[in-house]
């Protein structure tokens, strides 16, 4: 593998595989991106899981889902223009960038899509239920990245 592509597939190697809160910091750049990268991918997951399963708190989860975006949008907009860098950092061109940067936004929607089918599959009980929770998670302590994640941007903010 070229070795300018190790950091990027380490971000979706991270995405893919990023558990939820409590686990550690790595310290390392490509890893803790992901891991936070990949808890926004999960909160998009769940957002298409309900409104697909249960129709009902669509209304209530979009609401609460722009709100919860709305107080994150500086840093998912850093994690995007992070995770674009990197990708461009592992191309040789820009034809290698606009190849790769399909590749890898492919990628890490698959995962996005594979984590809703996941939700999707549980107990229809069970999935109703975490979708009613849903909003009031959007709005708790649990999921305010910058509490939840700090060590995590800790590592990614040393990087400008």
């Amino acid at each position: 593998m070229n070795r300018r592509l190790l950091p990027v597939w380490m971000l979706c190697a991270a995405v893919a595989h990023s558990g939820g809160a409590g686990a550690q910091a790595t310290g390392e750049y490509a890893a803790d991106l992901g891991r936070v990268y990949g808890a926004h991918q999960r909160i998009l997951a769940a957002k298409e899981a309900c409104d697909t399963a249960m129709p009902g708190t669509r209304s209530a989860n979009e609401k609460a889902y722009a709100a919860w975006r709305s107080r994150h949008a500086a840093l998912i907009k850093d994690l995007e223009r992070r995770v674009t860098a990197m990708i461009r950092l592992a191309s040789r061109d820009e034809k290698e960038y606009v190849m790769n940067l399909g590749k890898y936004e492919g990628a890490i929607l698959q995962e996005r899509q594979e984590y809703t089918q996941i939700l999707l599959a549980l107990d229809a009980a069970e999935l109703k239920e975490q979708c009613q929770r849903w909003p009031s998670y959007l709005s708790s302590p649990d999921a305010d990245f910058e509490k939840v994640y700090a060590g995590e941007l800790e590592t990614i903010r040393k990087r400008k």
